[in-house]
């Protein structure tokens, strides 16, 4: 029998999905599931989308072109120019979500063999991304007894080698909303200048910030043209998850040239989706407005609601709609299956992601989970009251 090969083998599986035969399993049984594992909002898309998608009368769905549409990327060009980010369209390729283009980033931009340093905890599937590319995640850890900020400079320097081609962050940060601040960006700046190094920012969820939070992205670092390379995607800001249209963007034209021949290999990105995209350039703000209340809601039940439970801790974050507790428990994976497998209240149960998925160093996140808050006030109430119940009954309590 011929074998696999290492890079499937070396793959992970996400642990923010692994958990669904259980899940499926528990609603076989009758019980009610509260998904707080995976970012899938229930915001509607907007209705100028809606709309346009209906009035779609194409004959052929052609190719686009490899980099995509141009009048998208003309139009995300002026949608850039809004957040005080200057761009020109050759700096914009569109790929198949925000995931391809960091996959596309890493191919162009590091070496088999070659080691990005990533903050941790980091969105899981960062780890499957380099194992594609074959690049090498070093983490350095941040703390929630801070909420998460950025690890001190020292620590990032101490993780540099002689393989060290770049750093990768997310901003505002899936797992843990932490946003951040200008400050912390220019000490990074500082070191990418030092090292010569590249440096990938995931800034997807820019449109979701709280309590008057100001993102600021690595695009406008002076001193970062040639270094810096931003993801982004349409999936959360327009809860569009489907439709699977992200971009990669950078103004070094020598990274983009190249990981354009990575994007001819694959043809083009999905046609419908840019056509979702074109449409959603001219949502109005009321809409962002809207989410973004309603989320402020979501959050301060959740978060609130998690830290009145005994032994829970979890920072309040000031972006997208994620946060990590810390729970009294032994092991995060054995309690989120636990929770699904074997308990109930009033035939309810909680879905959530082990924190574990979301740190690259063994051992850590075995008494965090990563929540979402992506349903509704009564449904998060209900979650909260499921938990306390489930925190009392778990066998693995370790206070």
């Amino acid at each position: 029998m011929p074998t696999i090969s290492s890079k499937a083998v070396n793959m992970p599986a996400s642990p923010i999905r692994k958990l669904v035969p259980f899940s499926e399993a528990a609603k076989k049984q009758g019980r009610k599931v509260y998904h707080l594992n995976i970012g899938q909002p229930d915001i509607e898309t907007p209705e100028v989308v809606m709309n346009s998608i209906r009035a779609t009368d194409l004959k052929v769905i052609e190719y686009s072109n490899s980099e995509g549409m141009a009048a998208y990327r003309q139009g995300l060009t002026a949608y850039y120019k809004s957040k005080d980010i200057q761009l020109d369209v050759a700096d914009i390729m569109i790929t198949t979500g925000g995931s391809e283009a960091l996959v596309f980033a890493f191919m162009t931009c590091l070496n088999p063999g070659d080691e990005v340093i990533i903050p941790e905890p980091f969105y899981a599937n960062y780890n499957g991304f380099a194992v594609m590319a074959g690049v090498k995640v070093v983490p350095v850890t941040a703390n929630i007894d801070n909420g998460f900020a950025l690890p001190p400079i020292a620590d990032f320097e101490k993780k540099i080698t002689a393989n060290t081609k770049g750093i990768l962050i997310c901003n505002p940060g899936n797992p843990t909303g932490y946003l951040y601040t200008k400050e912390e960006l220019e000490q990074l700046r500082e070191l990418v200048i030092k090292h010569n190094l590249f440096l990938f920012a995931d800034e997807v969820y820019r449109e979701f910030m709280y309590d008057g939070a100001i993102p600021h992205s690595v695009m406008n670092l002076e001193g970062l043209e040639q270094h810096a390379v931003m993801i982004d995607s349409i999936s959360k800001r327009y809860s569009m998850c489907g439709a699977r249209i992200g971009a990669m963007v950078s103004r070094n034209k020598e990274v983009m040239s190249a990981a354009l021949k990575f994007a001819q290999a694959r043809l083009s990105p999905p046609t419908f989706g840019q056509l979702a995209g074109i449409a959603a350039l001219d949502t109005p703000q009321e809409y962002f407005d809207g989410v973004v209340n309603e989320y402020v809601k979501r959050r301060d039940i959740l978060v609130k609601g998690l830290n009145s439970i005994d032994g829970v801790i979890c920072p309040n974050p000031q972006g997208a709609f994620y946060c990590i507790a810390e729970l009294p428990i032994d092991d995060s994976d054995a309690f989120c299956q636990w929770i699904l497998e074997k308990f109930e209240y009033n035939n309810q149960t909680v879905m959530m992601a082990p924190a574990t998925g979301f740190y690259a160093t063994p051992g850590l996140g075995k008494n965090q989970v990563r929540l979402a808050y992506v349903l509704n006030e009564e449904s998060l109430h209900n979650a909260l009251i499921c938990l306390e119940h489930a925190l009392k009954a778990y066998p693995g309590r370790t206070n």
